[in-house]
């Protein structure tokens, strides 16, 4: 009897962890694609001529601070500065 205790209670907390992990590897991936695209948009900006401009330097500095929190694990940060980095891109460009 104890061993079934010891074993539903393992599948117990198992179970959970597995999905946290799974949301953890998208949200991984998320981050990863998002800092490619964003600084592929902000060479190219640059390469344009965009590159003195305030909004560059705010995307820039934001997408430094975007890998470091990636670096960590904190995926969630990770992606708010992406996002927030590609519309001062897109901002400079108008």
């Amino acid at each position: 009897m104890r061993t079934v205790i010891v074993i539903v209670f393992t599948l117990f907390l198992a179970v959970p962890s597995a999905y946290a992990g799974s949301s953890n590897r998208s949200l991984a991936k998320e981050c990863e694609n998002g800092l490619k695209l964003a600084s592929r948009e902000l060479d190219l900006a640059k390469a344009k001529g965009f590159g003195g401009t305030v909004e560059i330097t705010k995307a820039a500095t934001l997408l430094t601070g975007a890998k470091i929190q990636s670096e960590f694990g904190k995926y969630p940060n990770c992606i708010d500065k992406v996002r927030r980095a590609r519309a001062f891109i897109a901002k400079s460009r108008k």
